[in-house]
């Protein structure tokens, strides 16, 4: 794969986590208030660029539960939320499935 593929593929990752997180849309009526949140696109990139540096499918016991995690935590720094894993599993089985 060429550098060039592998920008557009990363790209497209990234664009597929944005939408499940602005169809999510864990900050409910507070993401109004948000003037630069851009459809949680800071918040994408941070979960695909941890996932891409922490996980290799191949080894990893539990890949969900560290995405899961990952998203949980991504998003609570971001917006000093308190969101808890159970809330983040479905999301994050939806990440999972990009990241695959």
């Amino acid at each position: 794969m060429t550098n060039f593929q592998e920008s557009k593929d990363r790209l497209e990752k990234i664009e597929r986590i944005k939408n499940i997180l602005t169809n999510w849309n864990p900050l409910g009526e507070q993401a109004k208030s948000i003037s630069d949140l851009d459809n949680y696109d800071t918040e994408a990139n941070d979960i695909y660029f941890h996932f891409v540096s922490e996980i290799d499918f191949q080894k990893s016991k539990n890949p969900l539960k560290r995405i899961q995690t990952i998203t949980k935590e991504v998003l609570n720094e971001a917006f000093n939320l308190w969101l808890s894993d159970k809330e983040c599993e479905k999301p994050a089985k939806n990440i999972m499935e990009i990241l695959k």
